[in-house]
């Protein structure tokens, strides 16, 4: 797939999501009839619509309380003038778990509608668990494997094989749900949590086919606000939750720390959030008792959820799962910035070649992963150029690291973005790895950004004046002949290349030769 520089109109799309949690719009661009999207805009309000569902009435039935029933309304009407104000018109509003099981839940969206003019339909725990699997199989590489989403009055588990949802089950352990029923007190008794957990490995093992281990993706407010907890712990630069492994350790020792805490100090643990921290020790033991049930060693957590599975269903139509997601959301994010894709992808051909001819000549035993990191970042390195031609290197780096790239894991998004930071100049710094540094990786980071930095040189004049580099090992010395199109003068390129040989040589160990 080609990257171009022009492009059709945006259009836009709300996606409401009317959990029994908290309420979220969220506005999603897009360009008709392409791949191309991007996440534009977003409020959210902590309507907890669901509490106290878990009592049933005199009758038996389940109700929304009327206190939650004003919140409510008082949200769509924000949501409806937002969209006006902003001239969103394509709206999709979806109802869960909570609006679902209630008796007067149909009677509150009809009042929604009359009042603000907002449509909103409930979905099933089938079309909610759809919509979960979208959201994974289009953020995550999973193949085979299993999702949860954790909502405030159900959860979804879902078992996928080939990409394809095998298997799906709503069941009522939602976070809001299991704190009201089990954990009532503002400080959480051990036979409490031990009486929740019990509950939830009942439930699961009904379904019969969970677990087994092996991968494991979750979504949902509940899930990503435990990893950003979880990630505060850690010496990490600033980014998002997006394909982060919380450990059961590491949630273990969470859950320890919110239990010994009264309600009220809960939202002071470092990352949670203070309209969650009623319920998300609830949550936690939820997934603590899922990952124990299914032996899963860790989770991993996408930025993804309903919104965006309900989005990507509109977006790609009858085949809703993109064909590479590593390779779609590193081509998205170059094509939002609208950099010029010929130079990037010349770029990386030129790395290419070096990278490859490199290892033929037995200097460096790097592999795909490694050629895989090299090509995103060429793809990405001037997205900077966008912000500002002066220090575009920086740019591009904190770009690519707080734009996310879904299908990469933490680690790989931060070398993503060093090899971009470093393509221009400076020396090559790992330590930005923090926890999540490897044995080697100030030595694998200079050659990648070695390569990059020769690359973009000899693509200096960005004519595609060099077409190709071989290499050759001699002794102590290694040469790179530039091979050149006759009808292209390839003086800018040969000069700005001998003046930025340094770093390769560095990494290398040996003196780096230019030859035209």
């Amino acid at each position: 797939m080609s990257l171009q520089a022009s492009s059709p109109p945006v259009e836009r799309v709300a996606v409401i999501d009317m959990g029994s949690n908290s309420w979220r719009l969220v506005v999603f661009g897009y360009e008709p009839g392409t791949p191309w999207w991007s996440l534009v805009d977003e409020i959210r309000e902590a309507v907890r619509i669901g509490a106290g569902m878990g009592t049933a009435s005199a009758n038996g039935e389940r109700v929304l309380r009327p206190d939650r029933v004003e919140l409510a309304l008082h949200t769509a009407a924000v949501f409806s003038a937002f969209c006006r104000a902003t001239g969103v018109r394509q709206i999709e509003a979806l109802a869960t778990s909570a609006i679902r099981d209630a008796a007067n839940g149909e009677e509150l969206l009809a009042e929604i509608e009359r009042s603000t003019g907002l449509r909103a339909r409930v979905i099933s725990g089938e079309e909610e668990a759809r919509c979960g699997w979208l959201a994974i199989a289009n953020s995550t590489t999973i193949e085979d494997g299993f999702g949860l989403d954790i909502g405030g009055g159900s959860i979804q588990a879902l078992r996928i094989e080939r990409r394809q949802l095998a298997e799906a089950r709503s069941l009522p352990l939602g976070a809001v749900r299991v704190s009201e029923r089990f954990l009532p007190d503002d400080r959480a008794t051990r036979e409490q949590t031990d009486a929740l957990r019990a509950h939830v490995a009942e439930e699961l093992a009904e379904l019969g086919w969970w677990g087994g281990g092996g991968r494991l993706v979750g979504i949902g407010g509940t899930i990503r606000n435990l990893a950003a907890a979880a990630m505060k712990r850690l010496d990490l630069p600033d980014i998002d939750v997006q394909g982060f492994e919380l450990t059961r350790d590491a949630l273990e020792e969470l859950i320890g720390e919110l239990a010994s805490r009264p309600v009220s100090k809960r939202g002071q643990v470092k990352g949670i959030k203070y309209d969650r921290a009623d319920v998300i020790l609830g949550g936690a033991l939820v997934l603590a008792e899922a990952l124990e049930q299914g032996g899963f060693g860790a989770i991993e957590v996408t930025e993804a959820g309903l919104r965006e599975g309900a989005f990507f269903e509109r977006l790609l139509g009858d085949e809703p799962l993109f064909e590479d997601v590593r390779s779609e959301s590193v081509r998205n994010l170059a094509h939002r910035f609208e950099h010029h894709g010929e130079h990037d992808l010349h770029v990386w051909a030129l790395s290419r070649s070096m990278f490859d001819g490199l290892a033929a000549a037995g200097l460096h035993d790097y592999g795909g992963a490694e050629r895989e990191l090299l090509w995103a970042a060429c793809l990405l390195h001037d997205i900077g150029v966008a912000v500002n031609y002066d220090d575009h290197h920086r740019h591009s780096h904190y770009l690519t690291l707080n734009a996310g790239l879904p299908g990469f894991s933490p680690r790989e998004l931060i070398l993503i973005g060093l090899i971009a930071r470093y393509h221009r100049k400076g020396a090559p710094d790992a330590s930005e790895l923090g926890d999540l540094a490897e044995d080697g990786d100030e030595e694998r980071l200079r050659l990648l950004c070695g390569v990059i930095r020769l690359a973009e040189q000899l693509e200096r004049s960005r004519d595609r004046a060099i077409t190709e580099v071989s290499v050759l090992a001699n002794g102590d010395t290694v040469s790179l002949r530039a091979e050149a199109d006759p009808t292209r003068d390839a003086t800018v390129p040969i000069w700005a290349a001998r003046r930025n040989a340094g770093l390769l040589a560095e990494a290398l160990g040996r003196d780096v030769r230019i030859e035209a």
